[in-house]
C-alpha cells in the first residue's frame, strides 16, 4: 500500500487518522439518516403522500450510495483529508439550507445535496487504508465501520431538539457539527502516505482517470457488491423496516417498536470492529462463510408464516400451530443483526488485498450496490406485503438473496482453488 522508497506512517499518525476519520463518519451518517426523524414532522405540515414521504426519506440514501464510487476513485487520485473535508462541508451547505425549503420540491433539492454525508464511507474506507498494512486493514476498516451508528445518535437526539424548536433546529444543529468536525479533521489530521510520496516524487502520478475504474470489470468486484447489499443494504433496510414489522405483526407500540429498532442498529454497528479483527485473524473467507451459513439459517426462521396446519397422523388428523412469537423474533433479529455487523468488516478486508490500487473505485462501487439495497429493500418489503399478504415474506426475499450470495460465493471459491492448484492465477476471479 506504500510506495518503494517510502517510509511506512508512524502508528500515531495512523491512529490518528483512524480515530478522527471515524468521528467524522459517525456524524455523517447522522446528518445522512436526518429525514428518518424531521420527515415525519414535514409530513404533517406539508401534507405529503405516502410515496411523496417515501421518496424524501430515500433522497439521500439513493444519492449517498450513488455518489460513493465517484468520491472513491477523487479519494485515490487527490487523497482523503482533502476529500473528506470538502465533502463535509458540501454536505453542510446543503443540510443548512434544507431548514430554510418551504416547498416539497426544495426540500427533494436539499435532500440531494444531503445524501453527500452517505458518500463519506467510500472517502474513509480509501484514506484509512493506505495508513495500515494488508495484515491490520480489517481491524482499522472495522472500527472505522462502527461509525454506522450515527443512525442511532439521530434516532436519540433528534426527537428531543425536534419537540423543543422544531425540525428547523435539528437541520441547522447537524450542519453547524458537520462544519465543525470538517474544520478540525482537516488541522487534525494529515494526509496519507501515498498523496505524501507522489509530492516527494517517490511515488508516480495517478493513473489516467478513465484507468481508476478498470477493476470494475472483475465479475469479483460485483460479487463482493452483492455481499455488501445483503450486509450493509439489508442491515439498513431492517433498521428501517422493523419498526413497522413489529408494530403490524406484533402490536408493538411505536415507542416500544423505536426503542428495538435503535437497540438493533447500535450492537450491529459496533461489533463491525470486532468483524475487522476477526477477518485479520482467521482470514475474512472464512468469516463470510460464517455470516451466510447462520444469515441462511435465521431469515429461513423469520420467513416461517404464522398458520394453522393439519397433518396425517398415524392416529389421524394432528393440529399444528406455527408461529414466531416476539420474544423468538427479536432474538434472532439480533442474531442476524450480529453476523451481518461481521460480514461488513469482512467485505471490505478483502478489497484492498485485492485491490491495492484502486481501493477507492472498487470500495466505492461496493458501497454504492450496499446502499441501493438501503434504498431498494425497504420498497420491495412493502411490494411483497401487497402481493403476497405475508408480514414475513421480506425474509423470505433476504434468505433468497443470502442462499444465492453463498453459493456464489462457494463455487467462485471452489474456482480459484482449482486455478491454484494448477499454477493458474486467480486473482480477478
Amino acid at each position: 500500500m506504500t510506495a518503494p522508497h517510502q517510509a511506512a506512517p508512524g502508528k500515531d499518525e495512523a491512529t490518528r487518522a483512524l480515530a478522527m476519520s471515524t468521528i467524522a463518519f459517525t456524524i455523517c451518517f447522522a446528518v445522512w439518516t436526518i429525514f428518518s426523524i424531521i420527515a415525519v414532522r414535514i409530513k404533517d405540515e406539508l401534507g405529503l403522500t405516502e410515496t411523496e414521504f417515501g421518496l424524501l426519506v430515500g433522497t439521500p440514501i439513493l444519492t449517498g450510495s450513488l455518489v460513493r464510487v465517484a468520491l472513491g476513485v477523487w479519494t485515490d487520485r487527490y487523497g482523503g483529508r482533502l476529500v473528506y473535508t470538502a465533502t463535509m462541508l458540501a454536505a453542510a451547505i446543503a443540510t443548512f439550507l434544507l431548514a430554510f425549503a418551504q416547498t416539497y420540491q426544495q426540500m427533494l433539492a436539499a435532500a440531494l445535496g444531503v445524501g453527500l454525508a452517505g458518500g463519506a464511507f467510500a472517502v474513509g474506507v480509501a484514506y484509512v487504508a493506505r495508513f495500515y498494512p494488508a495484515e491490520r486493514q480489517g481491524t482499522a476498516l472495522g472500527i472505522f465501520g462502527v461509525g454506522n451508528v450515527g443512525a442511532a445518535v439521530t434516532k436519540f437526539v433528534a426527537p428531543f431538539i425536534l419537540i423543543a424548536w422544531g425540525w428547523q433546529a435539528v437541520a441547522l444543529i447537524w450542519a453547524a457539527v458537520l462544519v465543525v468536525m470538517a474544520l478540525v479533521f482537516w488541522f487534525a489530521t494529515e494526509d496519507d502516505p501515498v498523496i505524501k510520496a507522489r509530492r516527494a516524487g517517490l511515488a508516480p502520478a495517478p493513473k489516467s482517470f478513465w484507468s481508476e475504474f478498470a477493476p470494475l470489470k472483475n465479475v469479483q468486484v460485483w460479487r463482493f457488491a452483492l455481499y455488501y447489499f445483503f450486509v450493509f443494504g439489508a442491515f439498513v433496510a431492517l433498521a428501517l423496516w422493523l419498526p413497522r414489522y413489529l408494530i403490524g405483526v406484533y402490536g408493538f407500540d411505536i415507542k416500544t417498536a423505536g426503542i428495538v429498532g435503535a437497540a438493533y442498529s447500535i450492537p450491529a454497528s459496533i461489533f463491525r470492529a470486532y468483524g475487522g479483527a476477526l477477518s485479520d485473524r482467521i482470514g475474512a473467507r472464512a468469516v463470510m462463510y460464517r455470516t451466510f451459513a447462520v444469515s441462511a439459517l435465521a431469515t429461513l426462521v423469520l420467513s416461517l408464516p404464522t398458520g394453522d396446519y393439519v397433518l396425517r397422523g398415524i392416529n389421524g388428523p394432528v393440529a399444528l400451530h406455527v408461529e414466531v412469537g416476539p420474544v423468538l423474533f427479536i432474538a434472532v433479529a439480533f442474531v442476524l443483526g450480529f453476523v451481518m455487523s461481521l460480514g461488513k468488516a469482512a467485505v471490505y478486508k478483502h478489497i484492498p488485498v485485492y485491490y491495492p490500487q484502486n481501493v477507492g473505485a472498487v470500495g466505492g462501487l461496493v458501497g454504492m450496490i450496499g446502499g441501493l439495497g438501503g434504498f431498494v429493500l425497504p420498497i420491495a418489503f412493502g411490494a411483497l406485503n401487497d402481493l403476497t399478504g405475508l408480514w414475513s415474506s421480506c425474509f423470505m426475499l433476504l434468505f433468497a438473496i443470502v442462499a444465492v450470495s453463498f453459493v456464489w460465493m462457494h463455487l467462485a471459491i471452489r474456482r480459484m482453488e482449482r486455478r491454484a492448484a494448477g499454477g493458474l492465477s486467480y486473482a480477478a476471479q
